[in-house]
């Protein structure tokens, strides 16, 4: 075998690898981008509109809950400390958060700030190979890649999204001892985290960004998929 064979045989190894390292990021890309789309004040709007979304039986309105759900979400996203929280108070001088529940805020911020940076990290390798699958001529072989994430991320999310709906509990309970210490993610019904985001909020959650991956996974599948 000449050399310039042996390199292209090479090149083609090379790129067929590339190729399913594309097909990995997709769907890390696609359920990220979900996750990013509910961090907006459109969702909790739509959330806490939504038929059937529980009353709060402490008192606080559909208005109330989205004022002060906004500061919550604003600190996820923004650099300043636990005070952006702390210092809110109710109309009566009482803090809205106790210990517990800033204690926890400080956790889901570490856990949404690095999720965020994975996503952005992500796009930009799955960006960078774009460009070098172009002017590399292994575009076919990128787009193929693309596909087959979209199709790995049908089968990811339907296989969550199928657990979510049959027990959604064991998924939830899951999810935080994977991302929180045992202990620090339970609060009193009359805590103002509950009132704000009961676990319907949550079950929701999973299922808008199931049914956004779903969505976006089958886009990619179908668009790119092998002629």
């Amino acid at each position: 075998m000449t050399s310039p064979e042996k390199k292209e045989k090479q090149a083609a190894v090379i790129y067929r690898i590339l190729s399913w390292v594309v097909a990995v990021l997709v769907p890390v890309v696609i359920v990220l981008t979900a996750v990013r789309l509910l961090l907006t004040p459109l969702f909790l709007r739509l959330e806490y509109n939504s038929p059937g979304f529980p009353m709060d039986r402490y008192g606080f309105t559909n208005q109330d809950r989205l004022y002060w759900s906004q500061f919550a979400m604003d600190y996820l996203l923004n650099n300043a400390g636990i005070e952006y929280l702390s210092d809110l108070r109710f109309q009566d001088g009482s803090p809205l958060y106790n210990e517990r529940e800033l204690g926890h805020m400080v956790d889901v911020k570490n856990v949404v700030q690095a999720a965020l940076d994975v996503w952005l990290a992500a796009m930009a390798v799955l960006a960078g190979l774009g460009v070098w699958a172009w002017f590399g001529k292994w575009w076919s072989l990128f787009l193929r890649g693309l596909s087959h994430g979209g199709w790995l991320t049908v089968f990811l999310i339907g296989a969550a999204l199928a657990v979510v709906l049959v027990s959604f509990g064991v998924i939830f309970v899951a999810f935080h001892n994977v991302f929180f210490e045992p202990g620090t993610w339970t609060f009193f019904y009359s805590d103002t985290l509950i009132r704000l985001f009961p676990e319907r909020f949550w079950r929701d959650v999973f299922l808008m960004v199931g049914a956004l991956s779903l969505a976006g996974g089958l886009a990619l599948g179908f668009a790119f998929r092998r002629k």
